[in-house]
């Protein structure tokens, strides 16, 4: 007889504790493996794919994709010990799951931690047999109070193949940022033509999709409005008529996920950090060049490029050896700094879910070359949405790159609890006074903006002189190396 198992949303570390559904992987009906991948959740701080710990067949979901829910609530049910009785019934393809371990699962609710048991393959109950397959969950639901007693949640029933939501077919759409503006402004996404590679819908064919529906909202209303106005030409001019118009044009936008962590991480660091800034324009081209021939040393073979951001985060590294008093953290409760031993570079990225720091983990142990290694496998990740907890949490400095941005300068909040971030504008060609004469050289504009309460000016201002010091003459570094 089959059990009917109840699967809760687990912790997925940090102290987070809550996530939004992106995307279900599975569908009711679905036979599942153990430890196979089931929803796809954003948390504050990434996108992760849950794991399953029991296998057998999908009976219900808890959620709809675009909704949060709290660490802990139920997020499925399976029918375990029913697979047989599910897939083996004839006129089947002949695609059978294999037999789930009686009523235990692997235990395993951390992502990117399996059991090694092998996977099975996936196969969907066809409609008509929907209703046997789920008659035998029936029996064993008291084993699952907590199911029957929210009346919020969805009774165990079988979909139809394809259909998710009411809605058939694929929506060929990556970015998460793009479902959820699609879902804040109700556009159906399967009545969409995409813009990007092999019919990709992209932001701007959503963007372009609101402004319609907004056009043709407004086109509505002032139709609708014509006879009030020619019946009673003053309402127009009423301020409470004036005001009736507002709610259609806002917007709310939830602060929720990464953008909600971002927003709560730069409030607490305005209001606990008492932050001061420096800056400085070096003369970078000697830095370039330096830059050039390293990569002209390695060839066309010779392994990947160093990059500008590699060579800074390396002259970091160094200048923080120099003054250790901004590798550091304030505990406000024991009215202590804490001076950490080592280095965790964190480097701004900016996404299509906003703006992420991922760090690189022992960057005073690390050359040029790695780091920039480092940064390249950390921003491919970010960019797809891939990166752990883990990957986002624990540095001790930030290096802020905004001059890809195209400006030049920039007065960068603290990633609390760190003690300091350098900001890095765009490089570029100015006159400038090398050697006595007027020039045209590259030169950028550095800032760091660092907590008072760990270091004065002098330390401060003694950092960014180094660091000015490096990118103008970089064979100063190798007094360090």
């Amino acid at each position: 007889m089959a059990q009917v198992l109840e699967f809760k949303l687990p912790d997925l570390g940090e102290g987070l504790t809550e996530a939004e559904i992106v995307r279900w992987l599975v569908e009711v009906g679905d036979v599942v493996a153990i430890d196979q991948p089931v929803v796809e959740v954003e948390t504050a701080k990434a996108m992760v794919e849950v794991p399953c710990p029991y296998g057998g067949v999908v009976t219900a979901r808890f959620g709809e994709e675009g909704s949060e829910l709290p660490v802990g609530a139920p997020l499925l049910t399976v029918a375990v010990g029913a697979t047989d009785a599910s897939s083996a019934a004839p006129g089947d393809d002949g695609a059978a799951a294999e037999e789930p371990s009686g009523g235990s699962g692997s235990g395993n609710v951390l992502v990117g931690y399996g059991t090694g048991a092998p996977a099975a393959r996936r196969r969907r109950i066809r409609p008509e047999r929907s209703t046997a397959s789920a008659a035998p969950a029936a029996p064993a639901a008291p084993a699952a109070p907590a199911a029957v007693s929210a009346p919020s949640r969805p009774a165990p029933v079988a979909v139809a193949v394809g259909e998710v939501n009411g809605r058939q077919g694929p929506v060929a759409v990556v970015s998460p940022l793009v479902r959820r503006l699609a879902r804040q402004h109700e556009i159906d996404l399967r009545g969409l033509t995409g813009s990007g590679p092999d019919g990709l819908i992209l932001r701007a064919d959503v963007d372009s999709a609101i402004r319609q529906a907004g056009q043709a909202t407004e086109a509505a209303t002032r139709t609708a409005a014509e006879p009030v106005v020619a019946e009673a030409p003053t309402a127009v001019a009423s301020p409470s008529a004036a005001g009736a118009a507002t709610p259609a044009t806002a917007e709310r936008i939830p602060l929720r996920g990464v953008r909600g962590a971002v927003a709560d991480k730069l409030s607490r660091s305005r209001s606990e950090i008492p932050d001061a800034t420096c800056w400085v324009d070096a003369d970078a081209t000697e830095l370039m060049a330096a830059r050039a021939a390293m990569n002209a040393a390695s060839g066309p073979s010779g392994g990947p490029k160093v990059s500008v951001l590699a060579l800074l985060a390396r002259i970091c590294t160094a200048a923080l050896a120099r003054y250790p008093e901004l590798n550091s953290t304030v505990d406000t409760a024991a009215r202590e700094i804490v001076s950490l031993p080592g280095v965790h570079l964190g480097f701004a990225a900016q996404t299509e879910r906003g703006l992420v720091v991922p760090v690189v983990r022992d960057a005073h142990t690390r050359n040029a070359e790695s780091i920039g290694a480092e940064i390249a496998r950390l921003t491919e990740l970010a960019r797809t949405g891939k990166l752990s907890p883990a990957q986002l949490t624990g540095g001790t400095f930030t290096l802020n790159n905004y001059g890809v941005f195209g400006v030049d300068g920039s007065t960068p909040i603290i990633n609390h609890p760190e003690a300091a971030m350098l900001g890095v504008g765009r490089i570029m060609a100015k006159p400038w006074v090398h050697q006595g004469e007027l020039a045209v050289r590259q030169v950028v504009q550095l800032s760091l903006t660092f907590d008072h309460r760990v270091c004065d000016g002098g330390t401060a201002g003694g950092f960014l002189r180094y660091v000015a010091d490096c990118v103008e003459q970089p064979a100063v570094l190798l007094r360090t190396l």
